[in-house]
């Protein structure tokens, strides 16, 4: 041996584990390494421990196998223990696979997700089958049977998977080949003549479709979801202004009291002085008659003791005249200026009210507006005797009835028309010109409602509508019918929906009030704008319902 050379000897375990060690690190090839995957979890070994059968697993995989099990067996031969062994982790094992983990961490991801073939002997190829009937997966060299064997022909065959137990039915031991669309769950041949008879049942093959259901329903709860925030924010941003507005109509309306509080109480003060001014005085005139009529009464005891008459008669006489002139003639006015003031805070009160609920009813109405959408009008649904105009804003009822296809959604017996655009969440609202007209009918209508024959117009046939008969006569069409107390003509009427809210309002536009509203409604169905001009009545209603554009109330 040279000088200088030193000679380190290992002893003879490590030398065998540096042997160990080295052939992973010049691996013969990829599929040797399969003796480093737990048949189990079918991944890398994690603290590997053998049985008596001198089979591998992990150690948490074979102890959570046998808690599941009365008797302990070896997963892989199916080799029965009367005892359950002591398990002790192979530290040799352990080292190999820490090293190759080390070592090739990328080749674990990919070698020992495979499916091997359970045919071949040394050298396990991937598997490119797997049969469900059989049970078993093979390479393309073992699975040629298949394809020429009449019997084998028949058998199942899918992608290879490892948990081929998974795929058989465990009442009847047979291939699920099926998708039980009631009940959501796989089935075989044999489920469907018993539990699962007269079930809908389709082939695996076609539950790509229930997948693409499935992620339909996904996309469609989805899109509900964002609805339901963008509703949640537009309704967050809406109550926000509507808050804002009603600060402001409160703030004038606190100002307004405010005012009318201190002018008023100025008044009453004034007019008290002034009571009190005039009361005093009076006073004191009263003071002064009596100062005088005690005067006149010692003259007149003094002239009781003569015999001067005539003299005694005189002073009686002008007593008289001085009484009459002078008693009483500033008491009634005091009593009507005080009566005055009482009328004057009573009249201020009313005009408070007054002007508060106009106030309140503008706000509520301009809120309602900003929901303004556009309605035109929609020639299927007219009955044969309106007439409509070139931009579908406007319906009259003529004389004549014209000849049109009887289609299913056009009314026959009522000169209806519903608008083009249904609703069938939300808020929407528009305004109607009733103008010159003596019959008018204006709501919201159900789709699906019956539009043949005759027409009972309330919410359970689907009707939420308010009417004019006779020029005058005011209705809702509430069950039973609802007069309305409407003094003036109405000019300009206009329709909120809240889809949510079950809610349908009625309002005069020109004085901003409220003429009804049906609450606690259950919509469905779309809600379409219902339109009804009256018969024309010889002329007398021939003016025409014209929808028009919305101009905010300010």
């Amino acid at each position: 041996m040279s000088k200088g050379i030193e000679v380190v000897k290992s002893n003879p375990t490590e030398q065998r584990r540096e042997k160990r060690i080295a052939s992973i690190d010049n691996p013969p090839c990829m599929s040797s390494f399969s003796e480093l995957k737990c048949s189990i979890c079918l991944d890398v070994f994690t603290d590997p421990v053998s049985t008596p059968c001198g089979h591998n697993f992990c150690k948490t995989c074979l102890n959570k196998c046998w808690d599941n099990n009365q008797t302990c067996s070896c997963p892989y031969c199916k080799e029965t223990f009367k005892q359950r062994p002591d398990l002790k982790i192979n530290t040799t094992l352990r080292e190999i696979v820490d090293h190759y983990k080390k070592k090739s961490p990328e080749k674990k991801s990919v070698t020992f997700s495979e499916v091997l073939c359970d045919f071949c002997e040394e050298r396990k190829l991937k598997a490119l089958k797997s049969c469900l009937v059989c049970q078993s997966s093979y390479c393309e060299t073992h699975l040629q049977p298949h394809f020429k064997v009449a019997g084998l022909k028949k058998h199942k065959l899918m992608d290879p998977v490892s948990n081929l137990e998974d795929y058989i039915c465990q009442k009847h031991e047979r291939p699920l080949e099926l998708f039980c669309r009631d009940d959501q769950t796989c089935v075989c041949l044999s489920c469907t003549e018993g539990d699962h008879k007269n079930h809908n049942t389709v082939p695996l093959e076609e539950t790509e479709m229930v997948i693409q259901d499935v992620q339909q329903m996904i996309q469609d709860r989805i899109k509900k979801i964002q609805d339901i925030k963008h509703s949640a924010e537009v309704r967050k941003r809406n109550t926000e202004k509507k808050k804002a507005d009603h600060v402001v109509s409160f703030t004038d309306l606190i100002r307004s009291i405010e005012r009318c509080q201190t002018e008023l109480l100025k008044m009453m003060e004034e007019r008290q002085k002034a009571a009190e001014k005039q009361e005093q005085e009076l006073i004191e005139d009263l003071e002064q008659e009596i100062t005088e009529l005690k005067m006149r009464n010692t003259e007149l005891e003094q002239l009781s003791h003569t015999e001067d008459h005539l003299h005694l008669l005189q002073i009686s006489s002008s007593l008289d005249s001085f009484t009459k002139t002078r008693s009483d003639r500033n008491l009634p006015e005091i009593r009507m200026k005080a009566d005055e003031s009482l009328e004057s805070l009573n009249r201020t009160l009313t005009h408070l009210q007054n002007t508060l609920h106009e106030k309140l009813t503008q706000t509520d109405l301009k809120w309602k507006q900003q929901y303004a959408v556009d309605v035109t009008l929609d020639p299927d649904t007219a009955h044969p005797n309106l007439v409509l105009s070139d931009d579908r804003k406007q319906v009259r009822c003529g004389d004549t009835e014209l000849k049109l296809p009887d289609k299913l959604q056009k009314f026959d017996t009522c000169p209806c028309i519903l608008g083009k655009e249904g609703f069938s969440s939300g808020r929407f609202y528009f305004e109607v010109q009733v103008q010159g007209k003596t019959d008018w009918t204006l709501g919201v209508v159900r789709e699906s409602t019956d539009r043949k024959g005759k027409i009972t117009l309330n919410p359970e046939n689907g009707y939420w509508t308010v009417n004019l008969k006779k020029g005058n006569e005011y209705f809702a069409s509430a069950d039973p019918f609802t007069s309305l107390c409407l003094s003036e003509t109405r000019q300009r009427v206009g329709v909120f929906v809240d889809y949510e809210e079950g809610l349908v309002s009625f309002y005069d536009v020109e004085s901003s009030s409220l003429i009804y509203s049906f609450t606690g409604q259950s919509f469905t169905d779309k809600l379409y704008p219902y339109f009804s001009p009256g018969f024309n009545n010889g002329g007398q209603n021939s003016a025409p319902l014209i929808i028009t554009p919305v101009s905010y109330n300010n």
